[in-house]
């Protein structure tokens, strides 16, 4: 089983682009499905985006989709999140996940999780 481990946010102003990273230990991340969720105070972790094994199948959530995209290099066991176009409502902690099962929405049908980052957009 990898550990994962997040970094690359920080506070940024309306507009603004951030990329996460998340990092995996571990010898098995190419077979991992891998996954990005957020969750802010007071709110349910929702879904932004996830991609399969080996990077050729995507799925974005709604309210990120064509400004977030999603990436994996299994070479460097690492998981991306490129993030365009910022809005104050993407403010929140942000966690990448794993699961080897499928590329899934829900939280729940992921496994492994890393510790999370924040992103804060000002307005």
């Amino acid at each position: 089983q990898v550990q994962l481990v997040e970094s690359g946010g920080g506070l940024v102003q309306s507009g603004a682009s951030l990329r996460l990273s998340c990092v995996a230990s571990g010898r098995t991340f190419s077979r991992y499905i891998m996954g990005w969720f957020r969750q802010a105070p007071g709110q349910e972790r929702e879904f932004v985006a996830a991609i399969n094994w080996n990077a050729s199948n995507t799925y974005i959530g709604d309210s990120v989709r064509g400004r977030f995209t999603i990436l994996k290099d299994n070479a460097k066991a690492t998981e991306y999140l490129q993030m365009v176009s910022l809005k104050p409502e993407d403010t929140a902690i942000y966690y990448c996940a794993g699961n080897r099962r499928g590329l899934f929405w829900n939280a729940q049908e992921y496994d492994v999780w890393g510790q999370g980052t924040q992103v804060t957009v000002s307005s």
